[in-house]
């Protein structure tokens, strides 16, 4: 394997890079030029996965650290360099590419056109679900993208380092990591950092991550991000998701699966302490909602649905995929929480976009400051609020009332069943005084509220029949269960989307 040895004096750490990234706002952006053969990037999705790194080549294979590095080859639109620094006691070195670290099985490419080529991204491995195997613990391929699982997870939606407009017309700017320094580390150590070099046309970052796998596997955060000139809409800890169908939007033709998405909610921790959930929606058309959240204590994109039968997928299993929750480390002041959802006709778009957008930006040349920690896992330690009951599902059926001779008839309303679960609720008597508060914009007519008590939850199940005014337009809705004045559940924001 190569390597390229450089001298260092002193340990590495963030301002190495921020001192990198500071430089680069200060130049004009300079576009990478790929030499990617023209095999490689003609490829088929189906013949990128046949481009195997060689598990023999896997770096730090010796077994004295608890962690190995794989490599991905460039290929497809995975095709600029991403050059690959190892931090050690002696220094900072390249870790080169090889060919020979890769299996290129029987596609069509010349030794001659893979010199000095370089990797498109790497594969953190460790022995996750069992001492005997090593596990993918995080995925890093594509302009800032990376993926994270906990134990016994399998992989779904993913992370980035940074949006820039973010659903706006103008279009979004992907920035991409050029460069990583990742730590050698020691054989007790339970952790890995890597640093992180971020580049594009109108912004430049620096980046410290540390991961530590586990049940839940977490990484922390620190950023030092530089702007070249104003943007619209900055994106700060963006998470991606999929979402295709489900409960609350089933998919209009028969399929044996029942849901089908890598996330299926929205939720945020507000700074004044309310929780909201927000199921999500595969829209007509492309859809923003924002939340102004003033110093958010977390959000995420969540899969709460955890059940086999709620999906029947054997082979994408999307009841193991994680949930992702933000939590700010810091004040992070005002801005907004916002959710984006695009339009598509299959599970292979990534249709959901979450992201902190702050309301004041830096100057150009200024440094904007932020840490988080990223929690990926199915059981968030960070989200469970036993005080507080959640909703477990929401449940979308054409409205009807019942006729004395017990036919139910459809009246050309929208039903929704928000089931309430919880400790706070399981405690409570069937004949406990819990109420529901409801609100509901112009654009539907509110035609019944009904809150009954569910002894197979052992929750609530609120009942909303609407009467939509025009199809055209969303209509938004909120609902939270209380008693005695006080909250016992998080708040249920939801947006009936447009249905033409």
């Amino acid at each position: 394997m190569g390597l390229l040895w450089a001298a260092q004096s002193g340990a590495f750490e963030l301002d190495d890079v921020a001192v990198k990234a500071q430089a680069l706002a200060g130049q004009e952006y300079s576009v990478a030029q790929s030499r990617l053969p023209a095999a490689l990037r003609e490829l088929k999705f189906a013949d990128y996965q046949k481009l195997r790194f060689r598990e023999d080549q896997a770096h730090w294979r010796d077994g004295k650290t608890p962690f190995q590095l794989y490599f991905f080859h460039q290929g497809m639109h995975f095709d600029l360099p991403v050059k690959i620094n190892e931090i050690t006691a002696a220094g900072t070195r390249e870790i080169r590419y090889e060919p020979a670290m890769f299996d290129f099985a029987d596609l069509p490419v010349q030794a001659g056109e893979l010199e000095n080529l370089g990797f498109a991204g790497f594969k953190v491995m460790h022995p996750l679900n069992g001492a005997d195997k090593q596990d993918e613990l995080m995925s890093v391929l594509g302009a800032s993208y990376f993926r994270i699982v906990g134990k016994g997870q399998v992989f779904g939606l993913s992370a980035r380092a940074l949006a820039i407009d973010t659903a706006l017309p103008s279009g979004e700017e992907f920035p991409r990591f050029t460069e990583f320094w990742i730590e050698q580390p020691q054989p007790d150590r339970r952790s890995l950092v890597l640093y992180a070099l971020l580049d594009s046309p109108r912004a430049t970052g620096a980046y410290r991550m540390e991961i530590r796998p586990g049940r839940a596997s977490v990484l922390d955060v620190e950023a030092r991000v530089y702007l070249r000139e104003p943007v619209e809409k900055l994106g700060i800890a963006p998470l991606t998701s999929m979402y295709l169908y489900g409960a609350n939007q089933p998919w209009p033709r028969p399929n044996y699966r029942p849901e089908l998405h890598d996330s299926d909610g929205l939720a945020i921790h507000a700074g004044n302490g309310e929780w909201l959930w927000r199921p999500l929606n595969n829209p007509k058309r492309l859809n923003v909602s924002s939340y102004r959240i003033d110093n958010p204590r977390g959000f995420g994109l969540l899969q709460r649905a955890r059940d086999f039968a709620r999906y029947q997928d054997l082979d994408d299993r999307y009841e193991l995929r994680p949930s992702a929750w933000i939590e700010p480390l810091g004040d992070w002041g005002a801005g907004h929480v916002e959710l984006v959802e695009i339009p598509t006709p299959d599970e292979t778009n990534d249709n959901i976009v979450a992201l902190w957008h702050p309301a004041q930006q830096p100057a150009p040349g200024e440094a904007l400051n932020f840490a988080y920690r990223l929690h990926f896992g199915g059981d968030l330690a960070a989200l469970r609020v036993p005080q507080l009951a959640r909703v477990e599902q929401t449940r979308l059926s054409e409205g009807d009332v019942k006729q004395a001779n017990l036919i139910r008839h459809p009246d050309g309303s929208t039903a929704l069943l928000v089931d309430f679960v919880g400790p706070a609720l399981a405690e409570r008597a069937p004949e406990a005084p819990v109420m529901p508060q409801v609100s509901i914009d112009d654009n539907a007519e509110l035609v019944e509220q009904n809150l009954r008590h569910n002894p197979v939850s052992k929750g609530w199940r609120l009942t909303l029949r609407v009467k939509v005014k025009d199809p055209t337009r969303p209509v938004e809705m909120r609902a939270a269960l209380v008693e005695d004045g006080k909250n016992l559940s998080e708040t249920w924001s939801y947006q009936l989307p447009a249905h033409e």
